[in-house]
């Protein structure tokens, strides 16, 4: 039988860190900034954490749930 192939989607959108966690971009800045304030955007930059419920669906899609 062969290998299952990871989600590629997935793949583009979660990185895992070192002790395993899945962390993604913010959902916000994609369009239509002009109106936001500056503290807003400023909050929404850079990566969190996925939370845990999404986190073992993604995980799923790329391939990595086994032995969580």
């Amino acid at each position: 039988m062969p290998k299952m192939k990871s989600h590629s989607g997935a793949k583009k959108r979660f990185k895992t860190t070192g002790t395993g966690k899945l962390m993604h971009r913010q959902a916000g800045l994609g369009h239509l900034n002009e109106h936001k304030s500056s503290r807003r955007k400023r909050n929404l930059k850079g990566n969190v954490v996925v939370a845990d419920m999404e986190a073992k669906k993604a995980r799923k899609l790329l391939g990595k749930h086994k032995g969580r």
